[in-house]
Formats: C-alpha cells, structure tokens, sequence
C-alpha cells in the first residue's frame, strides 16, 4: 500500500530530476573536467554518488514512512490541561475533537485535507513525497532537504569549475555553450531553493515549531500583545532542547534519516510549564 505513494507524477519528476542531475554531473561535467578515470574524477564522483544515495534513500523514508495518525481511541488528558472547572473540561475536551474525522487531536496534531486524517505534529501535506510531513517522517524529510542542498551545491561548483576551465575558443560550439549556461543556471537556481527551504526548517527546528506552528504563533503574538502581554511558543524549551527532540540526543545519528529510536507516541511533548 505505501509503495503506491511512488505512482505520483511529482513523486516521479522528482526521480527524474535526480537522475537528470546525477547523469550530467558525473558523466558529462566531471568527465569533461578532469575524467573519470583519473583520481580526482573518480573521488569527485565518488563523493556525488554517496550524497545522490543519501539523497534517494531520504526521499524513500520519506515516502514510505507514516507520519503518525491520531487514534480513535485518543482522548485528551484534561487533568494536564491545568482546567478545574468540570464545565471548562468539558469544553476542553471538545475543543479538541476534530469536526472532519471525528477523532479527538492531540496536541500539535492538525487534521490533513489531502490525507483525511489527523496527523501528529503535522508539519505540511507535500505534494513531492505524496505524504504528509509529521511526527514520524519530519527527520527523513529535513535530511532529505539537508542532501539535495548539499549534493545540488556540489553539482553547481563542478559545473561552473568546469565551464571556467573550458577553452572555449578552439573546443566550444554555441549549442554547448547555451547547454552549459542552462545547466549553471538551473543548478544555481536549484540551489538557491533548496538553500532556503533549508534555512527555513533549521530555523524551525531550533525554535521546536512546525510550519503550520509558526502562522498560528503569528496570529497569537498578534493578539497576546493587542491586549498588553506576551508570548512564547510552548515548546520552545532551549536550542539543544529542541534540535534533539527532533534529530535525537546521539549527534552522530543526527544526519540519519531513519534514526527515530527517541521518538516516543507523538501524543505527549514537554512544555515551558513542564520545567518551570
């Protein structure tokens, strides 16, 4: 059933795109550049090769893993909630039902319009895995944006390196010089995405928020400071706190995609008020 997550058009433009990448960058620029088969070919390629199977073996996990689905036989302690009222328990039980699946979400878990279900401490529903990013597969899908990053930024360096040394006056057409251009341009461009969205997900995981988070925080700082007080996301417990609560304690596994042993149900997470 999960590998029918794979039978996606964009699942599939994204295959292509990296073998595209892989084919031009070791058998056309690091040949063109110093040869396959001398030493630093072969180690360049190498080096590309491990990063495009890093790459690939990320995406997969990604695909095929569950992000974790909120149970029908979840439902919210009320006692942690710090709510005596029985009539304010009451309503905040209901609160937390969801009106679509009829199932009780726990915290930081949002229903999915794509997956029609509540996933835990959903992050967004992606259209390039066909799967939505949560509590179980948010690791393979940052490490999966952590290599393609890495692996199209050394795709970029080998392709203008290798333009640069080209003599183009005796060995150059113009057909190869306008699929050279095109290449440094789309691998730059590609880069500078990637780049990004990396920056984004480092950022949100050094403040322990997913993405649907940081908008609702918005709105709630908005608000918290409207009426004269402040605000600060619950969860943000401290940068170590939050980076291992997402990569894990052993800094070794942090690049590890399925490396997952500290993760516990996604039902429960420590807040501000926990350490207080």
């Amino acid at each position: 059933m999960k590998w029918q997550r794979f039978l996606s058009i964009p699942v599939f433009a994204v295959l292509l795109l990296m073998g595209f990448v892989c084919y031009i960058t070791v058998f056309i620029f690091i040949e063109d550049w110093v040869g396959l088969q001398s030493s630093a070919g072969s180690l360049n390629a190498l080096i590309f090769a491990v990063l495009a199977s890093l790459c690939l073996f990320s995406f997969s996990s990604c695909v095929l893993i569950d992000p974790g689905y909120a149970t029908a036989s979840y439902v919210p302690d009320v006692e942690d909630s710090g709510v005596s009222d029985q009539e304010a328990k009451t309503n905040v039980i209901q609160s937390r039902r969801c009106d679509k699946c009829s199932t009780y979400k726990p915290p930081r878990a949002h229903h999915c319009r794509v997956c029609r279900r509540c996933v835990l401490r959903m992050d967004h529903h992606c259209l390039w895995v066909n799967n939505c990013v949560g509590y179980w597969n948010y690791k393979a899908f940052f490490t999966l944006v952590f290599y393609t990053t890495i692996g199209s930024l050394y795709s970029t360096t080998i392709v203008i390196t290798c333009a640069f040394q080209k003599d183009w006056e005796f060995g150059g057409s113009g057909s190869l010089k306008v699929f050279y251009v095109t290449c440094a341009v789309t691998m730059a461009a590609l880069t500078l995405t990637l780049g990004t969205l990396l920056g984004w997900h480092v950022y949100l995981i050094i403040r322990n928020m997913t993405t649907i988070e940081y908008y609702e925080a918005i709105r709630t700082e908005w608000l918290a400071r409207k009426s004269g007080q402040s605000y600060r996301h619950p969860y943000n417990l401290s940068v170590y706190k939050n980076i291992t609560s997402v990569l894990g304690p052993n800094m070794m596994k942090w690049l590890w995609p399925v490396a997952v042993s500290h993760l516990k149900d996604g039902l429960v997470f420590p807040t501000l008020r926990d350490n207080s």
